[in-house]
């Protein structure tokens, strides 16, 4: 019941009530970024969903598209801008994904959806955190973030997976709040970005 019905009517009326209660810094932010990424404030990109199904999850822009001289993109930590940089710490970037939770297509609290590449690279294990809707926030989110490895993190979302529940989630939204509070596990430990999946 509460998977099915509650929690999808629960994450439209939050959603509704986080975009306009966060309008005021969405303007700003995104007026900052305009400028720091030469009218780029958003990023857009294909993700998988529910049953894999793709959908264009949409972010603040944290890294510009500065390329070398052979015309490649530069690495991440010397893209990402200083009001980026700012906007990653305090996970201001996810706000504007409360759209994609308004479209049906992520849940607020879920696995992370990743990279559209990644999904011939998963074992049945692993892909079974496609069973439920992506999350801006998540299981692994709380337990680590970007700090803790792939292995962990699919054995964290999967077991979100099978424990979903109204409680579980209160207890997910609430420990988020704690981490962007305290801007733990925001970056894995010698990187900017994490490192790339590259399968087992």
């Amino acid at each position: 019941m509460y998977k099915s019905v509650v929690k999808p009517v629960l994450d439209f009326c939050c959603a509704i009530f986080g975009l306009l209660l966060a309008s005021p810094i969405l303007l700003l932010v995104t007026l900052f970024l305009t400028i720091a990424n030469q009218g780029k404030p958003f990023f857009k990109q294909r993700r998988p969903g529910k049953n894999g199904k793709i959908f264009t999850i949409i972010k603040f822009k944290t890294m510009n598209d500065k390329k070398d001289a052979q015309g490649n993109l530069l690495p991440d930590a010397d893209r990402l801008t200083r009001i980026g940089a700012f906007v990653r710490k305090t996970s201001l970037d996810e706000i504007p994904q409360l759209i994609n939770v308004l479209k049906g297509d992520m849940s607020l609290i879920g696995p992370r959806p990743l990279l559209t590449h990644y999904m011939h690279l998963y074992n049945d294990f692993q892909n079974r955190r496609h069973e439920v809707k992506p999350g801006i926030t998540g299981w692994a989110q709380v337990n680590g973030r970007n700090a803790i490895s792939w292995d962990k993190k699919f054995e964290y979302d999967v077991w979100y997976v099978d424990h979903i529940s109204f409680l579980l989630d209160l207890k997910i939204l609430f420990k988020t709040l704690l981490k962007v509070v305290k801007s733990e596990g925001i970056n894995a430990a010698d990187s900017s970005t994490i490192e790339p999946f590259n399968g087992n």
